[in-house]
This record gives C-alpha cells, sequence and structure tokens, in this order.
C-alpha cells in the first residue's frame, strides 16, 4: 500500500454482524472484498462454528503489533524474517463472577538471529516503544487492555 493509500484510510469503516443462530453471526467487512467471516461462541453458549469474538482480539493485537514491529524493522532497512506472533489471553472473572479478558500477551519472534538487525537498541529498546507508536489501536487500548 503506498504512502498516499494510507494516508487516505484515515476515516471510518464500517464492519457489520447478521446473526445467523444463538450465537453464531456473519462479519461482513464494507468494501474491502473480504470474504464473510463466520463467528461463534464456544460451547456451552455456542457451537464453535467460528473464532470467538475474544479469540478475534487476541488476533487483531497480535496482527497489529507484529505489523508494527514489521514496520519498525523495514523502517530502518532491516529484513525480519518471517515474523511469528503468539497472542496469550488470560481470562478472569470479575468480582459478579463474570468472564472477562484480564491480559493479552503478545510474543513476537523473529525470522532472522537479533545479531543481524541494525539500529535494534532502537526498533526494540527496553522499554519497547517506537514500534509500539506505529500500532493503529495503542492510543485506543491505552488503558483498556492490560497488556504484558
Amino acid at each position: 500500500m503506498a504512502h498516499a493509500e494510507i494516508a487516505a484510510a484515515a476515516g471510518e469503516f464500517r464492519i457489520e454482524l447478521i446473526q445467523q443462530s444463538d450465537y453464531r453471526f456473519e462479519a461482513r467487512f464494507e468494501d474491502s472484498g473480504v470474504p464473510v467471516l463466520l463467528t461463534d461462541e464456544v460451547a456451552p453458549l455456542g457451537g464453535k462454528a467460528g473464532p470467538s469474538p475474544v479469540r478475534l482480539l487476541a488476533v487483531a493485537v497480535a496482527n497489529c503489533l507484529a505489523a508494527s514491529l514489521l514496520f519498525a524493522m523495514r523502517k530502518f532497512k532491516n529484513d525480519p524474517g518471517r515474523l511469528r506472533a503468539v497472542a496469550t489471553v488470560h481470562m478472569v472473572r470479575n468480582p459478579q463472577n463474570r468472564l472477562r479478558v484480564g491480559r493479552i500477551g503478545v510474543d513476537l519472534h523473529l525470522g532472522t538471529h537479533a545479531s543481524g538487525i541494525t539500529m535494534l537498541d532502537r526498533i526494540v529498546p527496553a522499554p519497547i516503544t517506537l514500534w509500539l507508536d506505529f500500532a493503529q489501536w495503542r492510543e485506543w487500548g491505552r488503558g483498556r487492555i492490560p497488556g504484558k
């Protein structure tokens, strides 16, 4: 995607959910060319006919962080190899005993040895700051979703 296309992407978009049965929904992505996605809750609420909303949230967070790392790596002319992200979702019970996302941890793995990465201290400082600035959801998620 060219820089102009990315800039033009600012604004809003719509996703429509249509209930099929019980907790099974079709997710339709307006004007994207993306096929319909079937979502469903896990048993006993749903029939596991598709990923649950919580699993989709974990996919979205891990994908965004991996893509942000890729962007930061390429900004400094690095080839990270084939990236891999592993999201771990910790479910907890709130005081009303309702199941909630307590924390989402994401482990990012480079497809190449870190010794071959130039400017690694700028890309992944301790604490990580630069590439998180490229995460599109970061400002919205700050304080809402505890991370690790």
